[in-house]
C-alpha cells in the first residue's frame, strides 16, 4: 500500500529558527494509528531566503538545547 499524505494527519508542529536553518518538531498519525515524533530540518537559501527541507543529521549544542522543549511539549501532545 502506497503512502496517501490525506491519511496522514498533523496533531502538533513548532518550529525554531537559526541563523542558516529551522528544526521542526511534530507528532504525525498516519490513518488514525499510533502518533509519532518527527524532527525535521530545512536549510535556508542564501539568495531567496526560502527554506528547503534537508536530511536532519547532526545537531549543534545549541540546536539540541531549542529541541528538548520543543520535544516536551511535543510529547504532551501524545
Amino acid at each position: 500500500m502506497a503512502f496517501d499524505k490525506s491519511l496522514d494527519k498533523e496533531l502538533f508542529s513548532e518550529s525554531k529558527e537559526f541563523e542558516v536553518t529551522k528544526l521542526t518538531v511534530s507528532v504525525h498519525s498516519y490513518n488514525e494509528g499510533t502518533p509519532k515524533v518527527q524532527v525535521s530540518r530545512e536549510n535556508r537559501n542564501m539568495d531567496s531566503g526560502d527554506f528547503k527541507w534537508s536530511k536532519l543529521g547532526r545537531m549543534t549544542k545549541e540546536e539540541a538545547e531549542a529541541v528538548i522543549p520543543l520535544l516536551t511539549k511535543a510529547l504532551d501532545s501524545m
